[in-house]
């Protein structure tokens, strides 16, 4: 995967992950299918939460200098956070740390790619590898998103509304 490649997989998750959930209402979002899946709602938190973590660590890495990270802690928050803001505000936020993510990495050159960090549990690996394993794994969420989305049990149909008599009666 080629640099401009990875940008650009960065740069789509978040309007992808939108266009999945848009239309889930609180109850879809909280619905889980088993006690071993996420419901939708854990899954877009922990999108949205490891944003500014990856974001961070890119940028420590790049402009400060830094050279020690744990990256799996960036990537990979806990799983177990519900949507603490509304659905399209947790999109609208990943989506700005995100393009402020992809505004950075697009002023990189070989040299900064190049550049290794340290990981005290995945050893050493250079920006281009750590953003490669980020856009993997966020792709296999947005993946994950769409396939529970996709089995979403329908809204229970109780048929047609009586009409109201007289007075409301």
């Amino acid at each position: 995967m080629s640099t401009s490649d990875v940008v650009l997989l960065l740069g789509s998750v978040p309007e992808r992950t939108a266009d999945l959930v848009y239309w889930l209402d609180e109850a879809r979002l909280r619905y889980r299918h088993g006690p071993a899946f996420p419901t939708l709602g854990s899954l877009i938190a922990h999108l949205a939460d490891a944003a500014p973590k990856v974001d961070a660590l890119l940028r420590h890495a790049h402009l400060d200098g830094q050279t020690t990270a744990d990256v799996r802690a960036a990537i990979d928050p806990g799983h177990d956070q519900e949507l603490t803001q509304p659905l399209q505000e947790a999109l609208e936020d990943f989506a700005r740390v995100r393009r402020r993510t992809v505004d950075l990495l697009h002023g990189w050159g070989k040299a900064e790619w190049e550049r290794a960090v340290t990981d005290p549990r995945g050893g050493e690996m250079n920006l281009l590898e750590v953003c490669r394993l980020v856009a993997k794994h966020e792709m296999a969420h947005v993946a994950q998103v769409r396939n529970l989305s996709a089995l979403l049990p329908e809204p229970r149909d109780l048929g047609p509304i009586p009409p109201a008599g007289v007075n409301g009666q």
